[in-house]
């Protein structure tokens, strides 16, 4: 890449009213941009996790886009949120996005299952997904968590608050550190994201129980935050389990008094 040209379209990208903070989210945004590019042309070196290949040195994408190293950082983080990378310490950063090779696998399932097998799904992971996320989780990893917990309490619709809780959730998958878990945890919400069941998700996500999801993700949050691994762990599912209840009776009305 030329770096004279990365840095004039950079620079152009942002208004000269802009805000030094919005200035900053337009050009690590544009940075992700670039690297999800890379990654998607093939333009990696090495094996990597997945076989999707590895990422170069911070210090050789800082000169290669230039960029600083923090607005690089804060582009990697958003990158590894969306499950797009993986950064191990100490063996470098590495392409993890199975989404794509899991296109007709999640379909398939789509068509096979329900929202109830997927809930009992995430209840078998995602507990300890926020348990390593308590262990492992960074500083701007924390920043983002409760970041997406407010915008799941302020969500003014169905829809938007259903984007909000995936970004909550994925966000706790990402800080897991755990290349494997984010993949299957892609291919389970990529199943439960299909439109066929878009109605009864928005039921079962009314703007009633959305104060209460909410709650439940700031209490998740706070855990993590805390490093309270067994709290982070017994939030998560409590939280889960009470989505569960609530969408199976919708599902199957009495079946809870049975």
């Amino acid at each position: 890449m030329d770096n004279a040209s990365y840095q004039v379209s950079d620079t152009r990208s942002v208004s000269r009213d802009t805000s030094p903070r919005e200035e900053a989210r337009v050009r690590f945004r544009d940075a992700a941009d670039r690297i999800r590019a890379m990654i998607d042309n093939g333009r990696l070196r090495g094996p990597g996790r997945l076989g999707s290949g590895r990422l170069p040195s911070e210090r050789e994408l800082s000169s290669e886009l230039g960029i600083s190293r923090r607005v690089l950082r804060q582009a990697l983080g958003l990158l590894e949120a969306e499950g797009r990378i993986s950064r191990q310490h100490g063996r470098g950063t590495f392409a993890t996005d199975a989404r794509h090779a899991t296109e007709s696998l999640v379909h398939e399932m789509a068509r096979l299952t329900n929202p109830v097998d997927v809930l009992e799904t995430r209840l078998a992971i995602e507990p300890m997904q926020a348990r390593l996320a308590a262990l492992r989780a960074t500083s701007g990893d924390i920043d983002r968590l409760f970041e997406a917990a407010d915008a799941s309490r302020d969500a003014k619709d169905p829809l938007s608050y259903e984007k909000a809780d995936a970004a909550f959730h994925r966000r706790i998958a990402a800080a897991a550190r755990n290349p494997l878990l984010i993949a299957i945890f892609d291919a389970v919400l990529e199943t439960a994201l299909e439109g066929a069941w878009r109605h009864g998700r928005e039921t079962a996500h009314c703007i009633n129980n959305q104060a209460a999801y909410a709650a439940d993700h700031r209490k998740i949050a706070n855990a993590i935050a805390e490093r309270n691994a067994a709290q982070a762990e017994a939030a998560m599912r409590a939280h889960l389990n009470a989505v569960q209840k609530r969408l199976i009776e919708h599902a199957f009305p009495g079946a809870s008094g049975e």
